[in-house]
């Protein structure tokens, strides 16, 4: 912080010196920009598009694995018990050539569960999660 002193009228003039505060402001602008790199990480899935007239899937090729509370499972409206979900989708997927699942959890299920079902449906050989939005 510099003053001057003195000057015509007598009295002390105070000037703060900007330099170190603008110092200061660019070291932590860079790095908060360091570590903002670094805290980016997320779940990567993909969500279907919605229906429309043109972009229509045909639902004989798509399975959707529907998670209701409770532990009830459904691979394509057939029930799977929550214990053999890994074996039952890798018996599933062991001749597809195209290892997509869409994945529809109930609202008022946990997160937990949802995870621990992509994580079965990747371990029977799922390449591509997709997670069904509520409609």
């Amino acid at each position: 912080m510099a003053m001057t002193t003195g000057g015509r009228r007598g009295g002390s003039i105070g000037e703060i010196n900007m330099t170190p505060m603008i110092d200061v402001l660019l070291v932590l602008l860079i790095i908060f920009m360091v570590v903002q790199q670094g805290l980016q990480r997320g779940l990567s899935v993909q969500v279907p598009p919605p229906p429309d007239g043109q972009t229509q899937i045909a639902q004989t090729a798509n399975l959707v694995l529907e998670l209701a509370p409770g532990g009830d499972y459904r691979l394509n409206r057939q029930p799977v018990a929550r214990e053999r979900l890994a074996q039952e989708l890798g018996a599933v997927f062991a001749d597809r050539t195209r290892k997509v699942l869409f994945v529809r959890g109930a609202e008022s299920l946990p997160y937990g569960e949802v995870i621990a079902a992509v994580d079965a449906s990747r371990l029977a050989g799922v390449q591509v999660v997709g997670l069904v939005p509520r409609s």
